[in-house]
This record gives C-alpha cells, sequence and structure tokens, in this order.
C-alpha cells in the first residue's frame, strides 16, 4: 500500500510541474530595431552596445501579459538611463533594495528552516511543510509584473560567459558590478515552478537529515556488536568518517567492512527499512537479517525512497528548462551559469586528474602502508594527514573538554581566528558576525545575504561535548563562514558579494579544515608536513572526481530518458558508478564493479553540488601553496574582497594563475620521492 501511495503522489508531482508552460514572446524583430534607432538617436553611438543588449534582453522576457509592442516601446523610451550620475545613483539604490530583499527573505528561509537543519528535537509534520515554503519564489514575478526586471534589464544588461571571459579583464569594479547586476534577470520562471522545486528539495533534504544508522544495533552472526550502543551516525558522512577514523583501530578493518556493507545496501535500496533512525531492532548487514530480542523478523527493504527523491529533484529541475532558452538543461545551468566553467571543461579537469599516473604511485604507496591489498573503501584512506602522535579517542576528549556545546565553540571564534593568522582586529570584526548553531545534519554554512545579518555555521554535537569530527568540520564550516562574512561586509559593492562559484568557498573551507590540528595546539612537527599534505589532498581529489563523475553522468543519463521510473534511475546510477570505477579506480584497487562511488547523500538533495569538491580540493592546494610563508588573515582578505568575478579572472588576480591541478600534480611527484 505505501508503495503505490508513493507512486501516485511521484505523478502527481510530475503532472502539476507539467502544466505550467511558457508565454510566447510578443516583441518582434521590427519593433526591436525601432526601439534601438529611437535610442541611439536620443543617447548617442556610445550607448550602441548598452542599447542593442538591453533592448534585445528585456524584450526576449516582454510577454502578451506585459503589454503590446507599443507598450514596451514606450517603457524603454521612458527607463532607459544614459550613464553618468542618474546611472550610478539608479545602481546604487537597487543594490540597496536587492539587499534588503535578499537579506530578509534569506533570513525567513533560514528561520523556517530551523526545525530541520538545526537539533531541536522531533521534526513535526507542520515542520516540513513550512519547509517547503519559499517565501522568496514569487520575486522574480513580481519583478517582471512590476517592471523592476525590465529596467535592471534594459540599464544593466547581462552578458555571456564568453563575453565576460573576453572583456572581464579589462573591466573596472564599478563595469564588473554594473554586468553583475544584469545576470539577476535571465529568465522568468514562474513562482509556481520555484516553489514545486523548493518542495522537492526541502522533502529530499528532510530524507537525508534524518537517515541515521544506530551503530550499537548491528550484530555478527553470532549477535556481537562492535559499536558504542548510542552511536549513531548519518549516511553518508557519519558512516564515512567513521570508516576513515577505524583506520587507527587495531580491530578496525572488521567495523570498515561492516559499515562498507551497510554502504552497499543503500546504494542498491536493500536496507531493511525498519532499522533506518531506529534504534529498537539488531541488524546484520552482511545477512541482512533483522532481529528482535533476537528473533528474526520479516521486513520490507527501503522501497526506493532514495532514487524516488533524485527523480523528483529532476522533474522540478526540468521544467525551468524552457525558461532558460540558452542554457536548456539544468546541467548546463549549473556549470555556465552557477559555476561559470563549462561542463566539458570540468570533466576534462577530472579526467586527465584520474588518469595521471600519480594516481597508481600513490595506490602502490598506500597497499604497502597497508600492508595488504587495497579494498574499495581505502578511496577514503586518510593515513597521508600529518597528525600528531594523539590517538582519534583522545583528541574527542581534548575537544569535549574545551567545547561541551556549540556555545563555548562560538565564543572562541576570535581566539580561533587569531590562530589562524588574522590579525586581532580583522578577528573582532569577523567573530561577532558568526553564529554557531547545533546541526541535526553533518554540518553546513549558511551566509547571511545583508550586512546587519550573521553568517550561521552549523556542526553536529552530541550531549557529551563536540568531538573530533564535529570539530573538524566545524572548522570546514568556519572557512565558509569567515569567506561569507569578507564577501559580504568587505566587498566593494553588493552585486559582486560573494565567490565566484561555489568550489571557491570549499576552497578555504578546506583551507580552515587543514589546521585543525594547529587550532588544537597540535601541530605536528613531521618534517614531511608538507610531503604528506600533498598526498593527502591528491587522494582526496582522486576519490571525490570520480563521485563527480558518477552526478554528472546520471543527470546526463536522466535527461536521455527523461521518463525513467525510480527502478531504472536506481540500475543507471549503479551501472554509472561501475563504469566509472572500472575506467579510473579498477586497475589501482584490483578489484572490478563495485558501485560505492554512489554513496554520497549530495547527489540525492544538492544537485549536481558534488563537483565543487574536486574544484574547491584543486583550488585551495593552489591557494594554500600561493600562502606558504604568507598571513593567511591578510592574504584571504585580499583574495575576498574581488568578489563575484568569473573564476580564472578571479584566480589570476588569487594567485597569479589559472585553475589548474598541475601544481598539485607536480607536489605528488615531489612528495612520492620523500614518503615511502
Amino acid at each position: 500500500m505505501k508503495k503505490i501511495v508513493l507512486f501516485f503522489l511521484t505523478i502527481i508531482f510530475i503532472f502539476s510541474l507539467l502544466e505550467l508552460k511558457a508565454e510566447e514572446i510578443v516583441v518582434d524583430l521590427e519593433a526591436k530595431e525601432k526601439i534601438k534607432g529611437s535610442l541611439l538617436q536620443k543617447f548617442g553611438e556610445t550607448q550602441k552596445l548598452r542599447i542593442e543588449k538591453g533592448v534585445d534582453q528585456a524584450a526576449s522576457l516582454w510577454r502578451e501579459s506585459d503589454g503590446t509592442s507599443k507598450k514596451f516601446e514606450q517603457f524603454c523610451e521612458q527607463y532607459f538611463i544614459g550613464t553618468g550620475e542618474l546611472l550610478d545613483e539608479n545602481f546604487k539604490r537597487l543594490e540597496t533594495n536587492f539587499e534588503i530583499l535578499s537579506g530578509h527573505f534569506n533570513k525567513m528561509r533560514l528561520d523556517l528552516n530551523r526545525p530541520i537543519d538545526l537539533d531541536w528535537g522531533r521534526i513535526l509534520p507542520l515542520d516540513r511543510i513550512f519547509s517547503q515554503y519559499s517565501p522568496s519564489a514569487h520575486i522574480i514575478d513580481d519583478f517582471f509584473n512590476n517592471k523592476i526586471a525590465f529596467l535592471v534589464l534594459l540599464n544593466f544588461p547581462h552578458y555571456s560567459l564568453s563575453e565576460k571571459a573576453e572583456l572581464g579583464p579589462k573591466w573596472n569594479r564599478t563595469e564588473w558590478a554594473h554586468a553583475r547586476m544584469g545576470d539577476r534577470f535571465t529568465s522568468r520562471v514562474p513562482a509556481e515552478i520555484y516553489q514545486k522545486r523548493s518542495q522537492a528539495y526541502a522533502d529530499s533534504s528532510t530524507y537525508i537529515y534524518e537517515y541515521n544508522i544506530c551503530m550499537g544495533k548491528l550484530i555478527d552472526k553470532k549477535f556481537k556488536t562492535y559499536f558504542p550502543e548510542d552511536l549513531k551516525l548519518i549516511a553518508h558522512w557519519g558512516l564515512r568518517d567513521e570508516l576513515k577514523a577505524r583506520y587507527a583501530d587495531p580491530e578496525g578493518l572488521f567495523k570498515q567492512k561492516i559499515i562498507y556493507e551497510i554502504m552497499l545496501r543503500i546504494i542498491n535500496q536493500q536496507i531493511p527499512e525498519i532499522v533506518i533512525n531506529n534504534p529498537e531492532y539488531h541488524w546484520n548487514p552482511f545477512t541482512n537479517k533483522v532481529y528482535k530480542d533476537k528473533k528474526e523478523l520479516a521486513f520490507n527493504p527501503e522501497p526506493l525512497t532514495r532514487y524516488k527523491h533524485f527523480l523528483n529533484n529532476f522533474i522540478a529541475a526540468k521544467m525551468i528548462d524552457p525558461y532558460y532558452p540558452d542554457f536548456p538543461t539544468h546541467i548546463k545551468r549549473v556549470f555556465e551559469v552557477g559555476r561559470e566553467m563549462p561542463e566539458a571543461e570540468v570533466e576534462a579537469l577530472f579526467t586527465s586528474f584520474i588518469s595521471s599516473p600519480q594516481v597508481r604511485k600513490v595506490g602502490k604507496l598506500i597497499q604497502k602502508r597497508l600492508g595488504t591489498k587495497l579494498r574499495p573503501f581505502d578511496i577514503w584512506y586518510p593515513g597521508f594527514k600529518p597528525r600528531s602522535a594523539i590517538t582519534e579517542e583522545e583528541l574527542d576528549k581534548i575537544v569535549a573538554k574545551k567545547y561541551p556545546d556549540v556555545k563555548t565553540f562560538e565564543g572562541d571564534l576570535k581566539n580561533i581566528l587569531m590562530k589562524l593568522g588574522f590579525s586581532q582586529e580583522q578577528a573582532a570584526f569577523i567573530a561577532p558576525k558568526i553564529a554557531v548553531d547545533p546541526a541535526r545534519g553533518a554540518g553546513h554554512a549558511w551566509g547571511p545575504d545583508m550586512k546587519s545579518e550573521k553568517a550561521h555555521l552549523r556542526t553536529r554535537v552530541p550531549k557529551t561535548g563536540m568531538n573530533y569530527k564535529g570539530f573538524n568540520i566545524a572548522m570546514h564550516e568556519l572557512g565558509h563562514c569567515v569567506e561569507q562574512t569578507l564577501t559580504l561586509q568587505k566587498v566593494d559593492y553588493y552585486a559582486l558579494q560573494g565567490v565566484p562559484n561555489t568550489a571557491f568557498t570549499e576552497a578555504f573551507a578546506f583551507v580552515f579544515q587543514d589546521k585543525d590540528l594547529d587550532v588544537l595546539g597540535l601541530k605536528s612537527e613531521d618534517k614531511n608536513r608538507k610531503y604528506l599534505k600533498a598526498l593527502d589532498y591528491f587522494w582526496n581529489a582522486y576519490e571525490i572526481m570520480g563521485v563527480s563523475l558518477v552526478d554528472m553522468k546520471v543527470w546526463n543519463w536522466l535527461y536521455r530518458n527523461p521518463d525513467a521510473t525510480p527502478e531504472k534511475l536506481k540500475e543507471a546510477v549503479i551501472s554509472i558508478a561501475k563504469e566509472v570505477w572500472n575506467k579510473y579506480y579498477a586497475d589501482v584497487f584490483g578489484i572490478k564493479d563495485q558501485p560505492i562511488l554512489a554513496i554520497y547523500s549530495h547527489m540525492i538533495y544538492r544537485t549536481i553540488y558534488l563537483p565543487d569538491y574536486p574544484l574547491g580540493h584543486i583550488i585551495a592546494f593552489q591557494i594554500g601553496n600561493y600562502l606558504e610563508g604568507k598571513n593567511l588573515g591578510e592574504e584571504m582578505e585580499r583574495m575576498c574582497v574581488a568578489g563575484d568575478i568569473i573564476p580564472q579572472v578571479w584566480m589570476k588576480n588569487a594567485v597569479g594563475s589559472d585553475i589548474s591541478s598541475k601544481p598539485l600534480l607536480d607536489a605528488v611527484d615531489e612528495a612520492l620521492k620523500h614518503i615511502k
């Protein structure tokens, strides 16, 4: 019965989206040329490019409901502004108003999602309904209806990625800010579709955030348990991190095999539904049998819920396609609009990296260090991270004593920033602008979008106090929050707030995360620290690039198979994961047909987000390399105030070169001479 209900809910969801259609464009070529001629005569040839782009872009989104061609002509005559003081005054007013709107909408979304995102106890059905609501869903509709969007398009036209790449290096800050203002209204997606998309995303987020495995209830065939009774790990993050931690455990290999088996059951949707986030039953992941008081119980496997959420997010994203004629797929929008890096360029960067001869060499080194053949879960081998002699358990005690709760961590932010190299003045400016919250999930950061609000750092903190994993994640999220603060508070134009794309904020997060032991006063004095760091970055990038390629390939498969069922999607995900494994990993690991690259939760609730991580690793290494011997606080602020310009221009400004994996590959070659 439950499967039938879920099936019909999915069908209803699809058909409700299919009802939404784009209107026809009504301003023809003759009308546009007439308006351009009139404006050129009035404002002169120096304004030709602005006039042509502005009129064309505004006309492309003018609909019958906005008025006739004559109305459009009258609008252009009335609202086109020449260069000079009046244009500057209008631009500043737009910036002020957009900060007010974006900031308050962001705060509403942040606050409404607190019961879902934060560790506040049980989630009520009401909380889920509010989390599906997007306060800003109607803002695009409203701004086209009241003509503000057309005023922006007419006076601050947007530029294609190729135009920005060509013209951007010559633009001054004002020209960049004007170009970014023009990026605000490149499509006209109805509010209903944004609301549907928001609902799909919220549903999948809730599903992921509540997906915990009660580790103390896992048993072998003799009913022996291997993990603490109260240990509850979220999939995939908690499972992965626990697996990584077991390398330091003399009896850790079997525990790793248990975790790996859990991951395979999740991917294949063979996991018993009753053991998810439920401590009432014992479960043997190897035999896939469930017990209550040592009596075996019949059960239903999870009913493809994982892939239903994935599919619903695809359906929601795909319904936006007709409203972006220049970017007709979610894939193109994510890469060319969001990242401003074409998919082919990113894929080539990844495939060349994971095909490099360094991969095999590092794989052999890991095998030698482990003293055994590589296993599929050794994609998460953490042994290159420079560590002190202190064990993970001891680190847990140190961190729990230092940070018994999130407020203690928040109160120490200024001190942490100064330990990282920020001046007292910088730390005093940044720290009060960051709030720390207890996360329901593994952890994340949420930026403020207006100067009067704070960035929010979320990390998971057990009742016994913050543990080392939570601290490590908190350091990662602190990197995000510092970036968010600097790129909002210190950038000269609100239109340029932020960084070029998510990979850049991930890069700063990785830089901070890499310094976690330094902050605890446990910095390794290992002479090989530099070489170990390069190998650690390399192996992490190798792992997550494969995961990212799976994500990208699955989305391409979905566009080729838009009518796919959850069952077909599951088969495709597993097939693609094995395909990527066999091409780039099987030769290194000595085993074929492993689907483990499909375990990441991001695939389910964050659409094509995963490539930002390997891009972040590459960028972080370049930035980290550049920062050697320099002050992190000074240099990070210098880099961040460049704001949201395109990636390659930002990178040249930051470190003097394009985004490239070569510095990391070169560093690995050097490291292999020293690490045996």
